[in-house]
């Protein structure tokens, strides 16, 4: 007989989700700029050759230009979204779990996890798509070569004054399509994986470090198997000019597929499958680590 399960609190799985978001970036972050910048590299014209190769030339072209430095540009932007984002993420999950327990002790399916998993993607979006939005304009501003924002305020700032409020949540329609299903994904991934995992007659919280590294890395990778057509086509319409696609991402849809085909909607699929493993190992390696230390440290909580 496995031990009684502590019963979920969403208020803890919110400080240990903030502190596993801040291990997440900073293993992920490199990656990330990467990924950017092979999703919105401008098409070569004829006779000249793309400025990235791929992965690894875009990795090493941005190592010779701009140091370790380069690779970590803009990462204010996310530890500051991202730490609250996650927090708000993994508090989701909790609050989607509880209110599907009809006693504390209730063991959730499968499918009562995907919805507990999706509510949490409603819930990030609402701080995802201003902060996405910032961070994919202030990523390709340095690949381009004009500086048009100083920083992320100043893009605030500037994205207000020019289109109001609805400026600053531009594609908030890509980033809940993107991250509702891919939530549920994630979070019913993990679970299965850490039951799988767990040998007969232990509990989950006995897991070895290994086996939660490596259920954390595989569901970061089921996550973004959903999620990366929608993240092309919201990188894309973030950062478009505006009034280039007036109706939304069924026009940014029609001219990828029509541009460039039904592969492109799989761009930077190494980079975004390389950066999903160790970042979301290490987040929910620091999540679990988080969830023991205030356990202990206040378990009525």
């Amino acid at each position: 007989m496995s031990k009684q399960p502590q019963p979920i609190s969403p208020l803890k799985n919110f400080f240990a989700g903030g502190f596993g978001g801040i291990c997440l970036v900073f293993t992920g972050h490199p990656l990330d700029t990467i990924k950017v910048r092979l999703q919105t590299q401008p098409k070569p014209k004829p006779g000249e050759s793309l400025l990235y190769s791929g992965t690894i030339d875009c990795f090493k072209k941005t190592l010779a230009k701009e140091g370790v430095k380069g690779l970590y540009k803009g990462m204010a932007a996310p530890i500051i979204g991202v730490t609250p984002m996650f927090a708000v993420c993994f508090f989701g999950f909790g609050l989607g779990k509880k209110l599907q327990q009809r006693t504390p002790d209730d063991i959730l399916t499968y499918p009562q996890l995907f919805a507990a998993g999706m509510l949490s993607g409603v819930f990030t979006t609402a701080i995802m798509a201003p902060g996405e939005r910032i961070k994919c304009l202030l990523q390709i501003q340095a690949t381009t070569g004009e500086v048009k924002y100083a920083g992320p305020m100043d893009c605030v700032k500037q994205l207000y004054r020019q289109s109001g409020i609805r400026g600053i949540y531009k594609g908030t329609a890509l980033t809940l399509m993107r991250d509702v299903p891919a939530s549920g994904m994630y979070f019913t991934s993990y679970e299965w994986l850490k039951n799988l995992l767990t040998p007969a007659g232990k509990s989950h919280n006995e897991l070895s470090v290994p086996s939660v590294l490596f259920a954390g890395g595989m569901a970061g990778i089921f996550n973004w198997a959903v999620a990366i057509p929608p993240d092309v086509l919201k990188s894309r319409f973030q950062t478009a000019p505006e009034g280039k696609y007036p109706n939304g991402f069924r026009d940014v849809l029609r001219e990828l597929i029509r541009e460039e085909g039904v592969g492109s909607l799989y761009k930077g699929f190494n980079a975004v499958m390389l950066r999903a493993f160790p970042a979301n190992a290490a987040c929910f390696l620091g999540f679990e680590f988080a969830m023991k230390f205030l356990n202990w440290a206040a378990p009525s909580l």
